[in-house]
């Protein structure tokens, strides 16, 4: 059995290489939808079943825990799987409440009323999908009072990354960055609400300035799995081999995953 790791292409990465490093005993099977990347631009529906056919085949493979390493398919898929389609003995986790947590210093699994925070100001970048959701600012309100989020649909930034396109992701970073400021001019607290911006870290803190503290999930992720198989031991893999699936071309995304990671990734077609 290993953990499951979904995306919809090369952004889940990100949390994939964060988990294998704070869980060097365990296996993963990661699972990139890159045939039909981004999801960003999709509706809702489409997003869900995309979504749960890349779970079922992570099912295949053994992984009863699958972690969904897609901001996009966190909000606008995980709540309808959860209450409608995930059978008994599965588990299928979002990566949108660790970081919430962390921002509203809040311990894992600390499920007590909101409360008062001290951050007021919060830009969220993340996709046009993500953004029409709303599911961040549900889940924050679960946790945090008197917060005012300031989200931007940052449009093109995900083909840029995926495409290997830097020059042309930086130059989005900073007009969506730019665009966010003109109605939120001094955000306190930045969260990057896509796997694949941690790539861009740098210039989001370098466009928003020094004084905004900016939150991405990588690590934030990879702690609260190592917390959660603590408390459910069962979902414990016993292999260590981890293995790469795609729906795109194996060698292709094998190439950019490769450049992404600066390790070797071989995919194998899904």
């Amino acid at each position: 059995m290993a953990i499951g790791v979904f995306d919809s292409g090369l952004g889940g990465l990100t949390v994939y290489d964060a988990c294998a490093k704070r869980l060097p005993d365990m296996a993963f099977c990661y699972y990139g939808d890159n045939a039909h990347a981004p999801y960003g631009v999709r509706d809702a529906d489409d997003i869900f079943n995309l979504t749960c056919a890349g779970v079922e085949r992570l099912w295949e493979e053994g992984c009863d825990l699958v972690i969904l390493a897609c901001n996009t398919a966190s909000a606008a898929a995980l709540k309808r799987m959860q209450e409608t389609w995930i059978p008994e003995g599965k588990r299928v986790l979002g990566v949108f409440v660790p970081m919430i947590e962390a921002l509203t210093e809040r311990k894992w699994g600390d499920n007590s009323p909101p409360r008062e925070v001290a951050v007021k100001h919060v830009a969220l970048f993340a996709t046009p999908a993500t953004v029409a959701s709303r599911a961040f600012q549900r889940e924050l309100a679960f946790r945090a009072i008197g917060v005012d989020v300031e989200a931007q649909p940052c449009g093109g930034v995900v083909d840029a990354i995926e495409t290997g396109d830097e020059i042309l992701a930086e130059a989005l970073v900073k007009s969506h960055v730019e665009a966010l400021k003109r109605r939120m001019p001094k955000p306190e607290a930045a969260i990057l609400g896509c796997t694949h911006y941690p790539l861009m870290q740098k210039t989001f803190q370098d466009a928003l300035g020094p004084s905004v503290d900016v939150y991405s999930q990588a690590n934030l992720v990879a702690e609260s799995l190592a917390d959660y198989l603590e408390r459910r031991p069962e979902f414990r893999g016993t292999g260590t081999d981890s293995k790469f699936l795609t729906t795109g071309d194996p060698a292709s995304v094998s190439s950019h995953a490769t450049q992404f990671l600066r390790y070797a990734i071989r995919f194998e077609a899904a």
